[in-house]
């Protein structure tokens, strides 16, 4: 029963790593029971680069969880995310052609379009992690959603297809398994995220997921609640931050700590009159800055990050069908004025999203907060499928395509480099 049953996430992010133990109640809804964070010293721009920081990490933040939550010992789902400059995204077709004639589609049909769709030719160096159907066809009738129970021969589809780089999955399953732990799957967060924070209703009419990180940021575009588009790019908090420490000569502390408390994306709405007084180094004077100089800087960064969402927007050619607009998230989206300055640079509606859209009672608060979107989408991620059609398919949901080709997909990565897990990486590169 998925009562009993435990989900752990694991967000590997640019500037935290979280772990969250949860599981449902009996009301369908999710419940978080312990939760670990600590700072991510080893991941830049959402890739690992120092394997044993980023194990220490790990294992720090997995003890936190399950120790909070009460369940140690116990037996656990693992779900991992994965994100990053390396993250493509693919539109494939596929097609089949049944043995019987006249008789309607099947699941196993559909499964097997889809499995055919994970020997699809990527880029070398690369593997595909997800395969998301868009629409059928069957013989000659187009636009078909769900294919199962229409009569044909010939079954079509179109694909959405995300892959991720092999040297990067390698990494994050070695990491994983120094902490003495195990997962199946890499799950591309933009999917989880939306998992925590969309209603089906926003999926329905059409929507953009925009998830802003410290180290990137990740989009994932929904319309008739099939996901259309999915897209990362490696500039996100951390990107701020970095503007701040140039512009007013301020360490990295130092600099992030003003953008939490006195930074704005909208330079017109900061005073002029407010000034901050910084401590000094050793012997050094105390230093001022004007929030309202703080501001400009911030609002110069962000104007180039939401250049580079709206213009993956148009790029996936949904820009006119998104209803809903944009749901910002991430702990990006906490910046004051944020949400004003999306609506006014792309004219589309936009709200901040919290990651209750499914959650039950829960004695951790901070968990509310958008920056632990992808982590509670992790969780979700346990119990429901990225697609719904997939509940429909086969459960559980889209591992069981990975299983069909052989096995669990992270050691079949590994087992085509036998030898390259634990002995012959180079432990600052990861490579």
């Amino acid at each position: 029963m998925q009562n009993n049953k435990l989900v752990v996430g694991l967000d590997i992010g640019t500037t935290k790593i979280c772990a969250v133990v949860g599981q449902k109640n009996e009301y369908g809804k999710l419940e978080i029971l312990g939760m670990g964070t600590t700072v991510s010293e080893g991941v830049v721009m959402g890739v690992v680069t120092h394997i044993d920081k980023t194990v220490e990490a790990i294992k720090k933040v997995m003890d936190q969880a399950r120790d909070q939550a009460g369940v140690e010992g116990k037996s656990f789902e693992l779900n991992v995310g994965i994100a990053g400059k390396h993250i493509k995204s693919l539109q494939r077709f596929g097609s089949i052609t049944r043995d019987t004639e006249g008789e309607e589609v099947t699941v196993e049909d559909v499964n097997r379009l889809t499995s055919d769709m994970y020997k699809t030719v990527v880029t070398a160096g690369d593997e595909i992690i997800h395969v998301l159907p868009q629409d059928y066809t069957v013989d000659h009738e187009e636009n078909i959603v769900d294919p199962v129970g229409v009569p044909g021969v010939r079954l079509d589809a179109n694909f959405h297809v995300i892959t991720a780089q092999t040297n990067a999955i390698k990494n994050i399953y070695k990491c994983v398994v120094r902490a003495g732990f195990d997962s199946e799957n890499p799950i591309l967060e933009p999917l989880a995220s939306s998992l925590s924070v969309l209603s089906d209703e926003e999926k329905k009419a059409g929507v953009a997921l925009i998830d802003i990180g410290g180290g990137t940021t990740d989009i994932a575009i929904f319309y008739d609640n099939i996901i259309r588009h999915t897209a990362v790019f490696p500039i996100g908090g951390n990107k701020v931050t970095s503007d701040i420490m140039g512009g007013c000569m301020l360490m990295e502390k130092v600099a992030e700590q003003l953008k939490i408390q006195f930074g704005s994306a909208l330079a017109d709405e900061a005073s002029a009159n407010v000034v901050v007084s910084i401590k000094g180094l050793k012997d050094r004077p105390p230093k001022e800055i004007s929030v309202k100089t703080l501001a400009q800087i911030i609002e110069a960064r962000m104007e180039d990050i939401i250049d580079l969402i709206y213009s993956q927007i148009v790029s996936s050619k949904f820009a006119d069908k998104l209803v809903a607009g944009m749901v910002i998230t991430g702990g990006g989206a906490l910046l004051r004025n944020l949400k004003q300055k999306v609506e006014y640079m792309t004219g589309m509606d936009a709200r901040i999203g919290y990651p209750n859209e499914h959650l039950g009672r829960s004695k951790i608060e901070a968990i509310k907060s958008p920056m632990f979107s992808t982590v509670v989408g992790l969780v979700l991620a346990g119990f429901r499928a990225l697609d719904d059609r997939e509940d429909q398919y086969s459960k559980p949901s889209s591992k069981h395509y990975r299983k069909d080709k052989g096995g669990d997909f992270f050691k079949k990565i590994i087992d085509r480099t036998k030898g390259l897990l634990i002995d012959d990486f180079d432990d600052k590169t990861g490579y």
